[in-house]
Order: structure tokens, then sequence, then C-alpha cells
């Protein structure tokens, strides 16, 4: 059986040595810090050149988060058009370092406006930007505005990135506790997601502090939380992605989350 691709979020700087103490042989990264707007940077020694042999060096696939603050949905010109900038800087250097995609979080319009319009921002974002590799759309736990909680939203909002030039290079990132959080079902959510966007690239295999429904993100570990266990692992094994914990704790939580998944997928 071929090894499952699974990993957890770590330092780009110490690379190897972190993914190594988690036993992961996927990393996620971020490229500078998560709540700015400056341009993305790497800490790490030998640059992007440098990150990309350490990876491949220890096997790694990587994956690249795009900051927070990205939010190319908005209609306010003084967030969109930076968030746009932001994005493609962080695609450029996640193809400068061989990652397979960067994750972005769907975003949202304010209230009394147009959700429509918001969701036709993602197609201009995607007909603008360079891919030199993917962008994965992430699934968001809350918000009656958001881009990507529900799943009408997310299909309004991925039929409109499907209008754009460079549409097949954009994929999806489904994260477990956000899907719980927005009160999706997680025993159809695989082939409810599968049948919106016909794909799905990376889960974030995450367990939820609070209840389904509650709007909250906020990770648990695996099988501390309040998604169903059997659920959880069947939506990592049905899934058929890679998979990418991003749960509470140091290197000893995360590689005991691994191990939780590897056991469960028989991985």
């Amino acid at each position: 059986m071929t090894e499952r691709i699974i990993g957890a979020t770590v330092d780009e700087s110490d690379l190897g040595a972190q993914a190594g103490e988690r036993g992961a042989n996927v990393a996620q990264i971020m490229v500078g810090d998560p709540q700015s707007w400056r341009k993305p940077a790497l800490a790490h020694p030998g640059g992007a050149a440098g990150l990309r042999e350490a990876a491949e060096e220890a096997g790694l696939a990587l994956v690249v988060h795009a900051a927070y603050v990205i939010n190319v949905a908005s209609l306010n010109n003084r967030i969109r058009i930076p968030s746009r900038k932001l994005l493609q800087q962080t695609l450029t250097l996640a193809g400068e370092i061989g990652a397979i995609g960067v994750v972005v979080h769907g975003g949202h319009v304010r209230d009394g406006e147009p959700i429509e319009q918001g969701q036709d921002n993602w197609r201009k974002a995607i007909d603008g930007l360079e891919l030199p590799v993917p962008v994965f759309l992430e699934n968001t736990a809350g918000g009656k505005h958001a881009m990507a909680r529900e799943l009408e939203r997310i299909r309004g909002t991925w039929e409109a990135i499907s209008a754009a030039e460079g549409a097949e290079s954009v994929g999806f990132c489904l994260d477990t506790c956000h899907a719980f959080a927005a009160g999706l079902d997680m025993t159809t959510v695989v082939d409810d997601v599968r049948a919106i966007t016909g794909r799905i690239d990376l889960v974030h295999v995450n367990d939820s502090q609070g209840p389904a429904g509650s709007g909250r993100d906020r990770h648990a570990n695996l099988g501390k939380g309040q998604i169903d266990p059997d659920e959880l692992a069947a939506v990592a094994r049905d899934a058929g992605a890679p998979l990418v914990v991003e749960t509470p704790g140091e290197a000893p939580d995360q590689a005991a989350d691994i191990a939780w998944l590897r056991e469960r997928l028989g991985a």
C-alpha cells in the first residue's frame, strides 16, 4: 500500500527537523507573518532554493498557507486590491519552492453587500493571477456573508471561479473543523463537496472544540473534540488527498495526531 501523505504546519526555517519530529511527509508553511500585508519572505537560511532542496532531501511535499488577511472577495478596494497583490506574491514564492499549492480562505463581504459581487470578485482575481502553482480555496467555519461556508455558498463561489481563465488551476481544501462548525453533514461532506467542485486537493484534518453548527473556528486534537472519531477518519480516508493537521500543542501533540490518522487509515 502506498504511504499516505500526512503532515502538519511547521516552521519553514527548520523544515526537516520539525517535520521529522512529527512523522510528517508533507509540511504546510507560512511565508511571513499571516496577519501582515507585507510581501512574503522566507526565514530559511538558503532562501527559496535552499528550502526547496531541504524539502526534497527530506522527502517532503510542501503546501503554503496564504496570509489570513487576504480577502479577494471584498468589495472594499483597500482590502481587495492588496489581497490580490499579496496572493500573487505568495503564489510566485510557492512556485519557487516547488509547493503543490497555496491555501487561501474564501473571504467575505460586509453586511448588506451583494454576495454575488463577492463571488464575482473571486472570478476577477483568478482571471488576473499568474498561477505557477494551484490555488486551494478553503471552506470556512463561520460568517453569514462568507464565500465558502455553506454548500450553496461554496457552489456559487465555485461557479463564479469556473468562469475565469485559469479556473483549472483552482483546487479545494476541505477543513474538517470548519465543515463541522459550519453545520455540514460529516457523513456526506466529501461527496457533497466533490459534487460541487469535482475535486478535493487537500484536507485540513482538525477536530473541533465547538459543537456542530456553532460557527466556532477552534481546532482540537484528533479524537479529543466534538467530531465523531469514525466520521473524522472517514472524511480523511474518502477524500483521497494529502492530509495536514492544524491542531493545538507542540510537536508531540501533532505527532500523536498524525499517528492517530495513520493507525485508522492503515497508512
